[in-house]
C-alpha cells in the first residue's frame, strides 16, 4: 500500500477509447491528480461515486484537479459506463489488476457475508510532481467529490 509521500506508481493502461495512458503523463503538468478505485461500472455505490464527481467537475477542476477512475472492467465497458452517465473524465481499464496491486487497491473484503479478494474503493490524490499527499480509505460514495475539495 502506498503512504503519504510515495512517488506514484508506474503504469501503463487503456483508457475507455482505447488511448494508452502512463503515469508520465500526469506528472508535472500544473494540476493534482485523483486516482480513484471502484470495483465495477453500472454498480449503484461506483455510479454514485462517478456522478458526484461528474456533478462536481468544474469546481474539481477550478481547485487544479486532474482525476481518473480505474476498475478491472474493459475499456468497452468504461466508454459505456462513461456515456450512459456523461462522465467527462477518465476511466482506466487495469484488466491487469496490476495498477490495483501497485497502488494497494486490491485486498480483503467482506462481499454478502463471506471474505473476497477484489477492489477496495479508495481514493489517491497526488500533487503536481506525482507525490502521494492524501488517502481516502472511507469513501462515501454519494459526497466522493465533496471529500476530495475538502481535503
Amino acid at each position: 500500500m502506498l503512504t503519504i509521500g510515495d512517488k506514484m506508481p508506474s503504469f501503463e493502461v487503456m483508457d475507455q477509447n482505447g488511448n494508452t495512458v502512463r503515469s508520465e503523463d500526469f506528472i508535472g503538468k500544473g494540476k493534482k491528480t485523483v486516482v480513484y478505485f471502484y470495483p465495477k461500472d453500472n454498480t449503484s455505490g461506483c455510479t454514485s461515486e462517478a456522478c458526484s464527481i461528474r456533478d462536481n467537475w468544474e469546481a474539481l477542476r477550478a481547485a487544479g484537479y486532474h482525476v481518473v477512475g480505474v476498475s478491472k472492467d474493459s475499456g468497452k465497458s468504461h466508454a459505456g459506463f462513461a456515456a450512459k452517465h456523461a462522465l467527462p473524465f477518465t476511466l482506466l481499464a487495469d484488466t491487469t489488476k496490476e495498477m490495483h496491486e501497485a497502488f494497494g487497491a486490491i485486498g480483503e473484503k467482506k462481499m454478502y457475508g463471506k471474505t473476497v479478494m477484489g477492489t477496495l474503493r479508495r481514493t489517491f490524490i497526488f500533487d503536481e510532481n506525482g507525490i502521494l499527499e492524501r488517502i481516502i480509505e472511507k469513501v462515501d460514495t454519494k459526497n466522493a467529490a465533496k471529500q476530495i475539495l475538502e481535503g
